[in-house]
């Protein structure tokens, strides 16, 4: 579906665009445009022109057909996924150009931006030679050129793929509070989708699909489209039927977050089975796995002579979804190399279960047999897996639901794309039937379709689940406990998740108010802030226990209301289902006050 904003006031108009490469059809006869004040998000498969379509809009993009027009005196900023530098420039003259250090150095939003992607303006980091940085500097030093400049059209392509949380909580704060012009972002970042996003294009087919609001109100749009539909999307369907059973029931933190009604959000997934049943899959990983995963006693972890965490004691049991939280460069790819002796200690000691079978899929790519098709490749792992409720499918239906559908199947290795073989690598792992799986920012390369259906799956997973990103949504989806590592060497429990996390940093970094600090530091000292895991567990245990014998008693006082319906002529019959109804009763309110002094605890 093809749409365009209203020309007198657009900045970009798009006329029936065409473009195709090879024979495939990147855009077909589309039209749109960006207007002043645009928010718009951008979401579509890996491959189906995203990248493309943000080179259109900037007037670097070839077509075959129409054409671009963008209004005159309008400036504009493209920050690609591999922006290119001028060789031989610093950061400074890739930032400022020409601009004197005493003019910029002066405005305080400069001061922000560069202290928000790059950590800070000292002289020492403005004066490094473009051609010594990474991959990820380069972005965030493209990306930031492009917020000082503050054009009125701002396009960002994956400007969160080397940020930290932090980093992405920081730039999603700073678009929010753009008063200027207008600004297009793709990215696969759901929670920042949420968060920076009043429209959404979907890049499909050749066709660009909008939709009002952020990501969440695109899950809902869509999925009532495709229910709506009755083709071959039912799978789909599933999928974002099941994100919205998450959406419905997430975090505490997410509960203002939804731009869409409520009522018919629960009306459309009411048939829906829930996201995940986290008693059955904690009872079946016990059965897997034993009562022991890994038991970390007084380690002490190093590199060279810097110490990247400090007598750590932690307990990770079975069916533990973990999230692990914490800025570039403060150990946690190291901590998880250790935990599975991939790193020596310094001291203390690591014990793993006998029946631990761990995976990690790392952020480097592993080689892979270029001259396999992407499915000899996975079925060299195994033919089936077990995926615990859902029973077992074939190494083909994995490939499926990771987006290798029909002859992307038959592609050979060499020819995939870097988020490809990350993909292939990812399923590959899970083929081979692990019972604990670290999962190193597992979502970079992927989009936002198959992040969906990644989470569909570890939704299933029975084993233990340790993961490492700076996707929020991720995080919030799929792990249910969150721990952080800090740059002064400690590993603490975040009880509140994210939202804790990002408090603490800002009270590490000394950007706390003097109230938040005292509060913080008050927590800690009361021991409110630790990391407990063996202690919690038991606690969480006892409190599905009693979630369970509650729904049990619940379902029985509902049968006893319905027995004493049907026999409201027989008084006898009334007497002896009353007083069981109150005995229910008193067990219930028992239960709920045991649940509540159980749920106190987990939440301090």
């Amino acid at each position: 579906m093809a749409a365009m904003s209203n020309t007198a006031v657009n900045l970009i108009n798009v006329e029936s665009a065409a473009l195709t490469y090879g024979d495939r059809t990147i855009l077909n006869n589309v039209s749109l445009g960006v207007g002043v004040g645009d928010r718009i998000g951008v979401v579509g498969r890996n491959g189906g022109g995203k990248s493309t379509l943000l080179k259109v809009l900037a007037g670097v993009g070839d077509l075959d057909s129409g054409r671009v027009t963008i209004a005159g005196g309008t400036d504009l900023s493209l920050v690609a996924q591999a922006p290119v530098m001028t060789p031989g420039s610093t950061v400074r003259q890739q930032i400022f150009s020409d601009i004197p250090t005493h003019e910029w150095a002066s405005q305080s939003g400069v001061r922000e931006i560069l202290a928000g992607l790059l950590g800070g303006h000292s002289e020492e980091l403005l004066d490094v030679d473009t051609a010594n940085l990474s991959g990820g500097e380069r972005q965030r030093v493209a990306l930031a050129a492009a917020l000082v400049a503050n054009p009125e059209v701002l396009i960002l392509d994956e400007p969160t793929n080397h940020l930290d949380v932090e980093g992405v909580t920081w730039l999603a704060g700073w678009l929010k509070a753009r008063r200027k012009g207008a600004y297009v972002v793709v990215t696969h970042d759901r929670w920042f989708l949420d968060e920076v996003s009043e429209n959404t294009w979907e890049v499909v087919n050749g066709a660009i699909e909008t939709y009002e609001g952020g990501y969440s109100a695109f899950v809902l749009a869509k999925a009532e489209r495709t229910r709506r539909s009755d083709t071959e999307q039912a799978r789909r369907a599933n999928l974002l039927r099941k994100e919205l059973a998450w959406l419905r029931r997430g975090p505490p933190a997410r509960t203002t977050k939804p731009q869409f009604r409520v009522d018919a959000a629960n009306a459309l997934i009411a048939q829906q089975p829930p996201a995940r049943d986290d008693v059955e899959l904690v009872k079946f990983a016990g059965a897997r796995l034993g009562k022991t995963v890994f038991e970390i006693t007084d380690a002490r972890i190093m590199v060279g002579d810097r110490e990247l965490i400090g007598d750590l004691t932690w307990n990770i049991g079975p069916g533990d979804r973990i999230g692990l939280l914490g800025a570039n460069g403060v150990g946690k790819s190291t901590l998880l190399k250790a935990i599975l002796g991939q790193h020596p200690l310094a001291h203390g000691r690591i014990r793993t279960g006998k029946t631990v079978k761990p995976v990690m899929l790392t952020q480097r790519l592993e080689d892979l047999p270029g001259d396999d098709r992407v499915l000899e490749s996975v079925q060299r792992i195994a033919e089936y897996v077990d995926l615990g409720k859902e029973g077992q499918i074939s190494a083909s239906q994995l490939c499926e639901r990771l987006g290798f559908n029909g002859n992307a199947q038959w592609t050979r290795v060499s020819d995939l794309s870097g988020g490809e073989r990350r993909r292939l690598q990812l399923t590959r792992i899970l083929m081979g039937s692990p019972n604990v799986v670290i999962l190193d920012e597992p979502t970079n390369d992927f989009d936002v379709e198959t992040l969906a259906s990644l989470e569909d799956i570890l939704d299933g997973f029975a084993g233990t689940i340790i993961a490492v990103s700076h996707d929020r949504y991720f995080l919030e989806r799929v792990c249910t406990t969150f721990a952080a590592v800090f740059g002064n060497g400690s590993v603490r429990d975040l009880p509140s998740g994210v939202d804790e996390y990002l408090r603490l940093r800002a009270v590490e970094q000394g950007a706390g108010d003097a109230s938040v600090v005292a509060e913080v530091n008050e927590e800690v000292s009361a021991g409110k802030v630790k990391l407990g895991g063996g202690q919690r567990r038991e606690i969480a245990k006892k409190v599905a226990s009693i979630e369970r014998r509650l729904t049990k008693r619940r379902s029985e006082a509902e049968q006893l209301h319905v027995k004493m319906a049907e026999n409201s002529s027989d008084p006898e019959t009334l007497l002896t289902t009353t007083a069981q109804l109150r005995e229910l009763d008193t067990t219930i309110a028992s239960l709920e006050e045991e649940w509540l002094v159980l749920a106190e605890q987990l939440a301090q």
